[in-house]
């Protein structure tokens, strides 16, 4: 029997498991480095398919890696299970409605991103007991993607530079693979101390934080023009001093996250935006505390990884919709704009484009494009600088979703977003075997990511002091 066919039984016989472990997840989101339920249920999940676990490592409370066999090759499925802040809302619904008003959900699918990677893991391993076939498989529980960059601590304590190869998956709109680059990161929190004095009687006595912070931002502002454009840098004001306009603020707080292709490029231009700050605080006569929130370095590509991916995501082909996920999926589409909708077809061939068009959930697997720079980013980035990484995306959503939405949180534990997963879990499988069935992928992809590093070694964006919240 064809691999494919073989990962696909063994992922649909335990597809009960895996959709219960995502809906599980999903019930209880839980926000950067507090996954603690989460990440315990993925734990017990992999312990009960006679996985061995190792809870709490590299520092983190909620990170951990599921191992399963020995010796060589070694293939290590990456999984996330974080929430994001302010997007709770009910299952199933086609407008807003939280189920906890200012509530966390699963507003990019880290939901079933990590019971994907579960089902990945399991049909390995159950693929090793059938066929004998020799090597570690190893799940990583990779906490606080979304802000914080588990990975990317995980990195920096070695934990994947044993490994040969990785994969990982996200939750999208269409199938495909992602053999891109994407940008590195840096995240700080400015804190900004003056002095309070009453703004009418006495405000030559005060010392606005306040005031630090909108300088700061009004000179971040006059930057962007002196950045290269594939830059971005975005901030939160995440505490103004207070409410009362009729008090000096003595404290006030801005995040600022900044992005570049190059991990150098980051650096230098962090460095910029510090120097600013400190602008800021000396001409308000107050006193500057930066604390470090998160970096994550910019992704490898992989041709090598990515057409072997690619290969068996054709192999295993999209899954059946009935008329309940159609439908379902063209009363979320109306919730969107024609601009959410337009964008869906960026970056497309036109004749993947011309068959979308009509469509309201991805059923076809576009070519394998050229790589592109996406302008976003992820601590995968962290992992393919130590070892040769790819990532597959499988339709979860309806065709148009923009993630970090509503739209995604109501969807996460629906058919379609279940189907996804499950394509996602056999693709990650099938590709791995291969992998580990012939070395010769894995030499080949070790070269060209040797090849792409033009003789750089991974050094982490996280200061040496900095270590996980505990």
């Amino acid at each position: 029997m064809e691999l494919h066919k073989v990962i696909s039984n063994l992922i649909e016989e335990k597809k009960d498991k895996i959709i219960e472990l995502s809906n599980c997840i999903w019930e209880s989101p839980e926000i950067y480095f507090e996954e603690h339920q989460s990440s315990e249920l993925i734990c017990s999940a992999l312990e009960s398919e006679g996985f061995q676990v190792e809870r709490k490592v590299a520092g983190l409370q909620t990170g951990f890696i599921g191992s399963y066999g020995d010796g060589k090759p070694i293939v290590a499925i990456l999984g996330e299970f974080d929430a994001l802040s302010g997007l709770s809302q009910q299952r199933g619904l086609t407008e807003p409605k939280p189920v906890i008003e200012g509530g966390h959900g699963h507003g990019c699918g880290h939901n079933l991103l990590g019971s994907g990677s579960f089902a990945a893991a399991v049909a390995i391993k159950d693929y090793m007991v059938q066929t004998g076939l020799k090597g570690t498989v190893r799940y990583y529980g990779c906490p606080a993607e979304e802000s914080g960059s588990g990975k990317a601590f995980m990195a920096r304590a070695g934990l994947f530079d044993d490994v040969d190869v990785a994969f990982s998956w996200h939750p999208f709109t269409k199938p495909g693979i992602w053999n891109i680059s994407t940008l590195a990161n840096y995240s700080a929190t400015f804190k900004f101390k003056g002095k309070s004095a009453h703004a009418a009687q006495a405000p030559h006595l005060g010392r606005s934080a306040l005031d630090a912070v909108e300088l700061m931002n009004v000179g971040v502002n006059y930057l962007r023009e002196h950045m290269i454009p594939e830059a971005r840098v975005h901030y939160a004001i995440t505490d103004t001093g207070g409410t009362s306009p009729n008090v000096v603020q003595p404290h006030a707080e801005v995040v600022y996250l900044i992005r570049a292709p190059k991990k150098q490029q980051v650096k230098e231009l962090y460095e910029r935006v510090y120097k600013i700050a400190q602008g800021a605080a000396l001409m308000t006569e107050t006193s500057m505390e930066v604390v470090f929130e998160g970096a994550a370095s910019n992704l490898i590509p992989n041709s090598i990884l990515a057409d072997t991916m690619y290969k068996n995501l054709k192999a295993v082909g999209v899954p059946a919709y009935d008329e309940f996920d159609l439908q379902y999926a063209k009363e979320i589409r109306s919730t969107l704009s024609q601009e959410d909708i337009d964008a869906e077809m960026a970056g497309l061939d036109r004749e993947s484009a011309k068959k979308l068009k009509s469509k309201d959930i991805a059923d076809i697997i576009p070519p394998l494009g050229d790589e592109v720079l996406l302008t976003a980013s992820t601590d995968v980035g962290d992992v393919s600088w130590v070892v040769p990484t790819m990532q597959c995306i499988t339709a979860c959503f309806a065709l148009g979703t923009p993630l970090h939405t509503w739209q995604v949180v109501s969807q996460g534990t629906m058919p379609i977003a279940n189907k996804g997963m499950l394509q996602a879990g056999k693709v990650m499988a099938c590709t791995a075997i291969e992998a580990m069935e012939n070395q010769e992928i894995i030499e080949k992809a070790r070269a060209e990511w040797q090849e792409r590093l033009e003789g750089e070694t991974y050094i982490s964006l996280i200061p040496e002091d900095v270590n996980p919240p505990q």
